[in-house]
């Protein structure tokens, strides 16, 4: 579904990224981990178009979808939940949700996946009637990715989806997403929770100073001497 070939970026005058590969196939959970600046979201930034790739290529369902403007991934079927989650704050909940389905994809089809999104978020549901400012981090973080899924996406990236929470709302929220995959969604997310991301992940890449250096499968990773003592403390 998303093929990264040999991908490099600049950030003003300084690259930040060199020779990027990965993939993340139909139906699948990919995970991308690594520290704090390891380049992780100017990589998520690329994939939807903030940033223009120096070199490689980035293609989508077979398209090349490199350099394209960001409106234009929506209706391609991808969507991106940002660390900082980018709310209309002064908007209702529920306002929130319509807006994310402005898309030609998507807009026929608001009224069923409003009622989607408040089966499989109970707490947008409970306060689709209040102002986003008013609600928690972690309500906030529900809202910001059921407004994403009103696009009707089938790839949706996510930026450090645990950022800020409690540990036990950083596994409702990987809960929840595990349950896109009964929906035929693609998932690719960058997360600095490697344990969390290792074990919601199908596969993972690992990525330091704005490299990938190690791949596979989360089990192997969850395994490796090197990701223990990097990133699990032990």
């Amino acid at each position: 579904m998303l093929q990264v070939r040999n991908v490099g970026v600049m950030r003003g005058s300084l690259q930040v990224l060199w020779d990027i590969s990965l993939q993340v196939e139909k139906n699948e959970i990919v995970a991308l981990i690594g520290s704090n600046g390891a380049g992780k979201s100017t990589l998520l930034g690329t994939l939807v178009g903030l940033f223009k790739p120096l070199a490689g290529s980035i293609r989508f369902d077979d398209k090349d979808i490199s350099g394209l403007p960001p409106h234009k991934y929506v209706n391609l079927g991808i969507s991106f939940v940002p660390e900082d989650r980018k709310l209309f704050s002064n908007c209702l909940v529920r306002e929130n949700l319509v807006l994310g389905a402005y898309s030609s994809r998507a807009r026929k089809r608001t009224k069923e996946m409003l009622e989607e999104m408040y089966e499989l978020f109970p707490i947008v549901k409970e306060r689709k009637d209040q102002l986003a400012v008013t609600l928690s981090g972690g309500e906030q973080r529900m809202l910001a990715i059921a407004r994403s899924l009103m696009s009707n996406p089938d790839l949706l990236i996510l930026d450090e989806p645990s950022q800020g929470l409690s540990p036990l709302m950083s596994l409702e929220v990987f809960r929840t997403l595990e349950k896109l995959k009964e929906r035929d969604i693609s998932i690719f997310v960058a997360e600095q929770n490697v344990a969390h991301a290792l074990r919601f992940a199908d596969r993972a890449y690992v990525m330091e100073t704005g490299r990938v250096t190690l791949q596979g499968k989360s089990s192997e990773l969850l395994g490796n001497d090197l990701v223990r003592q990097a990133f699990l403390g032990c």
